[in-house]
């Protein structure tokens, strides 16, 4: 069998762009939706947006590669590196190093790509590692690269990448693709999409390919956009991997891509809806902190912000009386007129009887 690398075609990728054209409109609907709410948020929510999603972002792009992170220490260098207060704690090695990834990524999404950039981003994202024979550099190892699963004696082979011989190469031919198509204004997700395949083809890296893939990709969609793009695309990516690398491995056999294109142009929309829903409700919180403004007594502004810093989704199944004694330290008795008070200020909703009561922010409930 002949991989992608192997076939006619590869490096000028077919597909037929009038199924990805909805797709591109409502891209770039939805983006613009999202930068005109953003705008409406104080500084400080800017500031606490940026700093979830790109720590989110951080996290999930290494959970899929199977590396977990701790969420306090990424999120105090991240504050860090974007000049905000922080704990002063110290923080490991690979938390500072994908800190310091991200928002290169973030801060320098304009610049022009080239090896070294690449290479920097590989030092910061293995940062602490010991185990590889090449960082900061791509790969040079003779045997094969190969994506496999199985049995150690009957290993399973997803795909092969080119030979360490032809990888230098093969990036000069990506990177000259790369800084083109954002001059030809090749559509958004359009280029985000081969952006990604094409890097994964290639697998340039010992390890981290993965990573420094989807933020290429990332990285794309900035251009596209002419700013960062806010998207947590590594974050839909994990929330359904087994489609993710079932995509990859069948764009890995062909370079007719329309399947992955739309894949890919789905997924990147899934994430915008998911940005907006953020934005959305941190605009929600500001209108109802200002709503109520000094007819809140403290127990009840620190179960509010517990519920907001729970997110979107809020606490599951809801606030019950119990979860409020556990914030607010306050009695039964107390804890009961505070939630009945909150529900007819209009701030939460009642669901349930008795035991069975639950509590929901306003608009998290309809």
């Amino acid at each position: 069998m002949k991989w992608n690398w192997q076939q006619a075609g590869w490096g000028e990728f077919s597909y037929r762009d009038k199924n990805l054209t909805p797709l591109e409109r409502e891209f770039l609907h939805q983006t613009g939706l999202i930068f005109g709410a953003y705008r409406h948020l104080s500084s400080h929510e800017r500031d606490k947006l940026r700093v979830e999603l790109i720590s989110d972002e951080a996290l999930k792009t290494s959970e899929i590669e199977g590396e977990y992170l701790n969420r306090e220490s990424l999120q105090s260098s991240i504050r860090k590196h974007l000049g905000l207060d922080t704990d002063h704690r110290r923080i490991p090695p690979g938390e500072a190093g994908i800190a310091e990834f991200m928002i290169h990524l973030f801060s320098r999404f304009d610049d022009p790509l080239d090896h070294e950039t690449l290479f920097h981003w590989h030092k910061l994202l293995m940062n602490g590692r010991h185990d590889l024979q090449e960082i900061g550099a791509y790969r040079s190892d003779p045997s094969p690269m190969q994506i496999v699963s199985g049995q150690l004696h009957e290993p399973k082979v997803h795909f092969e990448a080119p030979p360490s011989d032809r990888v230098t190469a093969e990036m000069d031919q990506f990177i000259a693709w790369f800084n083109e198509s954002a001059v030809q204004q090749l559509p958004a997700l359009t280029r985000a999409g081969i952006t990604h395949s094409y890097f994964e083809s290639i697998h340039p890296f010992e390890d981290g390919n993965g990573r420094i893939g989807r933020a290429l990709s990332e990285k794309a969609l900035a251009q596209s956009l002419g700013q960062p793009s806010l998207i947590p695309l590594a974050a839909e990516i994990h929330r359904e991997r087994k489609r993710y690398y079932g995509a990859l491995a069948a764009v890995s056999k062909d370079n007719e891509i329309t399947d992955w294109l739309e894949y890919f142009a789905q997924t990147v929309l899934d994430a915008v809806h998911a940005t907006h829903r953020q934005v959305g409700f941190l605009i929600e919180k500001s209108k109802l902190f200002q709503r109520l403004d000094g007819q809140l007594n403290s127990r009840q502004e620190k179960c509010l912000l517990r519920l907001f810093e729970a997110g979107p989704k809020g606490f599951e199944g809801g606030l019950s009386a119990k979860n409020y004694i556990s914030i607010t330290q306050a009695h039964r008795v107390t804890a009961t007129r505070d939630l009945n008070d909150l529900v007819e200020k209009g701030a939460l909703t009642k669901v349930g009887e008795r035991k069975s009561t639950r509590y929901f922010l306003y608009f998290q409930a309809t």
